[in-house]
């Protein structure tokens, strides 16, 4: 979610006279911080996954599912061996971290520390995250499981949490006609205000609308009587025709994903990695696709990032092009949690195309950037982040006369933790033995370890290859938009083509113009037969085979992995939303008008349950893994 910082979180009117001033030091402290560690080097790579879970409450004799709102109390428990530890000033390794989210039916779990650089890292992977998951199971009920999917089916319905809760459409920080305030986790204040904040500042409720999954009896047109839920005509007038309309944050910071976080050895092998992995961001979103059902209805996607996007769309409607610029100063084309706007690296530079889309960003901030050393690119990039307001501060953090500790960094941190990107650039924390990082955000969390393992694995595989054998995927980032919108969309794996780089083992060096074509993605990762390109999971094997320090089980473990990634790419295995619309539209229940009853959704529950516990076998989600010499279990 971001940095979490402690203190009264203030409200919006109450910030307003200091967005200067938070913009002003924040640019500093980033100067100041970039010229004190650019030249910093030699760091180890080191790497972790974080995964968002689900706490549900399921009701067997009813046959519901509802969200359990317990998060707070779980946490105060998990938190519980690092606080210790803390206390204690030892350095020792814990298996996981713990941290809350943004709903109070969530928990975020990491590992304890992060993977090294040895490639029989790979072996202990899926083994930390179901500790993770056995970690926090032993808290649960006999009637509560925790699930690693993306989206609870019925966010917003009726009577979809417990304890039950009401949504107070004319009281609450979020005016959801749909989401209960209790449904936020309010144990860390941050939450609610940045709902509230968002909603002020942008004059009105955020308004998401899915397109309705048409199916035989679905209604046409496809209309919702929102005053039956209390509207004042407001949400009658954002709801779309044809769409299933979302008016709450938590919508979408209530969905969850699977990320990574890489450190690299320095600035230029961070930037590096920023540039060469923002094309994989739309690839891997469509592969690990998981979100086609929400508010009770299925949609016609299958994936949540446009949801998330909408969901903390604070631009006015000025910035959004509705009305004409008077007071606000940009019109801006996105929303602060969106796909990347610009490459930073020396490979972007090579050739004019790459970054061919006009980027928006602050002059006087650029130039401000410029003076005090820092690279054009990366001047750029952070001028583009200061377009936004800081929607959340707070009080103990501001000092009227600057008077800021050199290594403080905490303006800066407001606003670039608060500009959620398919790709993230972060800094070294001050007076910290880490180096420059950056994250991969786009995953879609999927059912089983398993699963969740083979991707992350994948990706770290492929930054490693990168790297070493100086590959380019750059491609014009217009292209990467464009293939952000196609990932999207429903069984995008099997029905779409993606515009995606052959000619990767063009080095950076080299001013030339990139081949771009438009593959599937059956193709970028399995190749195209009588061609040079091999795809993406031939040229990971490769690197592998390089390499003197792989032991026989990790080959086997990667061996199992990458079956599964190429055939969830051909389509002989179904993506998570393939395999839960089909469940869904299955069962006795559906009436083929794309509602979902209580009923199938405690069903799927229950299924993706005994998927998770390996009870229940799913051939049409997963290869026959092959077996390994010995017990891989970490010591």
């Amino acid at each position: 979610m971001g940095l979490l910082s402690e203190g009264a979180p203030m409200e919006w009117e109450d910030m307003v006279e200091w967005q200067k001033h938070v913009r002003k030091y924040g640019v500093e402290q980033f100067i100041r911080l970039y010229n004190k560690l650019k030249n910093d080097s030699g760091r180890g790579l080191k790497w972790g996954d974080e995964v968002e879970y689900i706490i549900v409450k399921l009701d067997h004799e009813q046959k519901k599912a509802r969200v359990s709102l317990k998060a707070d109390s779980l946490l105060k428990t998990l938190n519980q061996p690092e606080e210790e530890m803390l206390k204690k000033e030892t350095d020792i390794r814990l298996p996981s971290l713990w941290r809350p989210e943004y709903a109070s039916y969530m928990v975020e779990g990491t590992p304890g520390y992060p993977y090294g650089g040895s490639l029989n890292y790979f072996n202990t992977v899926e083994h930390n995250m179901r500790t993770r998951r056995q970690e926090l199971e032993a808290l649960l009920g006999e009637d509560e499981v925790c699930f690693s999917i993306s989206s609870f089916p019925r966010l917003g319905c009726p009577d979809f949490t417990s304890p039950p809760f009401l949504p107070d459409p004319r009281n609450s920080f979020s005016r959801s006609l749909f989401w209960p305030s209790e449904a936020t986790f309010l144990g860390h204040p941050r939450f609610a205000r940045l709902s509230e904040n968002i909603r002020k500042r942008r004059g009105e409720k955020v308004a998401m609308n899915l397109p309705i999954f048409r199916d035989k009896n679905t209604p046409a047109p496809f209309i919702e009587d929102l005053s039956a839920y209390g509207d004042d005509g407001s949400s009658a007038e954002a709801a779309k025709e044809d769409h299933v309309y979302l008016d709450a944050m938590g919508f979408g910071m209530g969905l969850c994903c699977l990320q990574l976080t890489f450190q690299a050895s320095n600035i230029s092998e961070a930037v590096e990695l920023y540039d060469q992995l923002a094309p994989l961001c739309p690839i891997l979103l469509a592969l690990t696709a998981a979100s086609p059902c929400h508010r009770g209805f299925l949609v016609d996607t299958d994936c949540r990032w446009d949801i998330i996007s909408g969901s903390v769309d604070d631009r006015t409607r000025q910035e959004r092009g509705l009305e004409p610029l008077t007071t606000d100063k940009f019109e801006i084309p996105k929303s602060r949690y969106d796909s990347i706007d610009s490459y930073l690296s020396c490979c972007a530079k090579k050739w004019d195309g790459y970054n061919d889309i006009n980027v928006l960003y602050d002059p006087d901030i650029y130039n401000k950037l410029i003076e005090g050393g820092v690279d054009e690119l990366m001047a750029q990039h952070v001028a583009h982040l200061f377009i936004r307001d800081s929607v959340s501060m707070f009080r103990n953090k501001i000092r009227e006369d600057g008077s800021y500790e050199e290594d403080d960094v905490d303006h800066f941190e407001n606003i670039q933790s608060t500009n959620w990107q398919t790709m993230r650039f972060k800094p070294p924390p001050p007076g910290d033995k880490i180096g420059w990082r950056v994250e991969f955000r786009p995953c879609e969390l999927q059912i089983s370890d398993f699963e969740n393992a083979a991707v992350c694995c994948f990706v770290v595989l492929l930054t490693r290859s990168i790297l070493s054998y100086k590959w380019n995927l750059l491609m014009p980032i217009s292209k990467v938009d464009e293939n952000m919108k196609r990932a999207q969309k429903r069984d995008a794996v099997r029905t779409q083509k993606f515009w995606w780089r052959k000619d990767i083992f063009t080095v950076c060096d080299e001013n030339k113009e990139p081949e771009i074509t438009e593959m599937s993605i059956d193709e970028i990762f399995n190749g195209i037969p009588g061609s040079d390109y091999q795809g993406l999971i031939a040229l990971v094997r490769d690197y592998l085979r390089g390499q003197d320090d792989v032991e026989a089980d990790t080959m086997c473990t990667l061996s199992n992995y990458w079956q599964l990634l190429a055939q969830r790419a051909s389509g002989k295995l179904k993506t998570n939303a393939r395999w839960i619309r089909d469940f869904l539209r299955a069962h006795s229940s559906y009436g083929q008008d794309s509602r979902v009853s209580e009923e199938a959704v405690y069903d799927l529950l229950v299924a993706i349950d005994q998927i998770q516990r390996g009870v229940r076998k799913e051939p049409s989600l997963f290869v026959k893994a092959e077996k390994k010499s010995k017990s891989t279990e970490v010591k």
